[in-house]
């Protein structure tokens, strides 16, 4: 019984793992999708400029854009905790001070 139980599960994570694979096999062929933005409808000369490297190139795009995201994120923490210690709470030392 348990042999078929396993037997059973077995069957059914195949059929999960290799049903959406069939499935997307019997539709007909796939367009390229090709998404392209319009580099008129701004007034800026940086936003044209990276409308314009979307454009070009998707893939560079999207690196350019995570390293811009994980500067932003670090350099906002850095100005945070500037502001932080202004307001008198210094947040590098370890310390607990109870009043």
């Amino acid at each position: 019984m348990i042999r078929f139980r396993y037997l059973l599960m077995l069957l059914c994570g195949g059929a999960c793992l290799l049903l959406p694979d069939v499935v997307m096999a019997a539709g007909g062929k796939a367009t390229a999708l090709i998404v392209v933005s319009d580099p008129r409808a701004t007034d800026s000369n940086i936003a044209k400029w990276w409308i314009d490297y979307y454009n070009t190139d998707p893939f560079m795009f999207g690196v350019w854009c995570t390293i811009l995201t994980g500067f932003l994120g670090v350099s906002l923490g850095f100005i945070t905790d500037r502001l932080m210690r202004h307001t008198g709470l210094d947040l590098t030392k370890r310390t607990i001070v109870e009043h």
